[in-house]
């Protein structure tokens, strides 16, 4: 099982262009839908902790899936799996690269790219937003969240850590208020 776990995250790593949100979407459809390793709400969870952890979250998700299926062997093959492309890929342009930066062909292929990158960061939020069950409240968070950053250019930083103390104090009241 630990060689298909590598080979599963491999293949992750290997055709998702666009970083670790881009691949969301791809773990999400070989993990929980054709492997049946984890239910989606564990996906779920694993995302929002993986967010929130420092590293790249494919990268995380690959550790919590890992390890969560064969402890820390389990979480090596699965980083692996998911970083070894990225890191031959980038050996193989630095060493290439330099000879053809600017060709124009080049260029036009990577300024082709990048639509793709947004289309499949795009899909990852709608899928996770979908399945989060989110309400009026929860989206007026995340919206008024995202003007803080780009109209006022507030740190992430401290909106985390406003969010993640916000919500203590919100669910200890809510437990008081029901005992």
């Amino acid at each position: 099982m630990l060689f298909d776990m590598f080979k599963t995250f491999f293949k992750v790593g290997a055709f998702t262009i666009g970083g670790g949100y881009a691949m969301i979407p791809i773990i999400q459809k070989e993990i929980v839908d054709n492997k049946n390793w984890i239910k989606e709400e564990e996906f779920l969870d694993i995302i929002a902790v993986s967010q929130g952890s420092p590293g790249p979250i494919a990268v995380n998700v690959s550790i919590f899936v890992g390890y969560k299926l064969k402890g820390f062997k389990g979480a090596l093959a699965c980083t692996l799996g998911t970083t070894l492309p990225s890191f031959l890929i980038i050996l193989l342009i630095a060493t290439v690269f330099f000879q053809f930066r600017n060709n124009p062909i080049i260029e036009k292929v990577f300024l082709g790219i990048r639509p793709a990158v947004v289309a499949l960061i795009v899909s990852a939020v709608y899928q996770l937003a979908k399945k989060s069950k989110f309400n009026y409240k929860k989206i007026s968070i995340s919206v008024i969240t995202a003007l803080l950053i780009v109209f006022l250019s507030i740190s992430p930083i401290y909106l985390i850590l406003i969010g993640g103390i916000g919500s203590i104090l919100y669910y200890k009241n809510k437990e008081t208020e029901e005992k």
